[in-house]
């Protein structure tokens, strides 16, 4: 689009997006995420489908995370505001490894007793923010937090 003497070029955002894999838009149910977003037990699940278990993005950094202080109040935060929505029975966010690199470090792993409870979260908190920072989200396998 022309504006004045420029042009206006408006594209999605994505994270870490280097490949024209599909990109993650706030809001939105994803079909499929790139895995290397996802880290833990593949892609997304196809067509959007409710499981019990939705990842949170671009919410906390591994800075926040390294303090056990700051942690267990993100904890605390992240199980308060999805209980809202429904009965939750775990919350999951990888820790970073002094030495080792870990691509889960800032996702967050929320697993709902029902399929209800994590469609309903999913659906409220895309979009949110979060320390200024807007939560993207999706749905994950069931079993991605079976060893966690």
């Amino acid at each position: 689009m022309e504006l004045g003497d420029k042009k206006l070029v408006v594209q999605r955002a994505s994270i870490g997006n280097k490949t024209g894999a599909p990109m993650i838009v706030p809001g939105s149910y994803l079909p499929i995420i790139p895995t290397s977003l996802l880290g833990l037990g593949g892609g997304a699940v196809a067509g959007g489908s409710p499981t019990r278990v939705i990842m949170l993005l671009n919410m906390v950094t591994a800075a926040e995370l390294k303090d056990n202080s700051e942690y267990e109040d993100i904890l605390e935060d992240i199980r308060d505001e999805c209980g809202k929505f429904g009965e939750v029975s775990k919350v999951f966010i990888p820790r970073p490894v002094d030495g080792q690199d870990n691509a889960d470090v800032g996702k967050i792993f929320v697993e709902f007793v029902t399929h209800e409870g994590s469609a309903v979260a999913l659906k409220a908190l895309a979009g949110r923010k979060f320390a200024d920072r807007t939560v993207f989200t999706s749905f994950v396998p069931d079993d991605v937090l079976a060893d966690h």
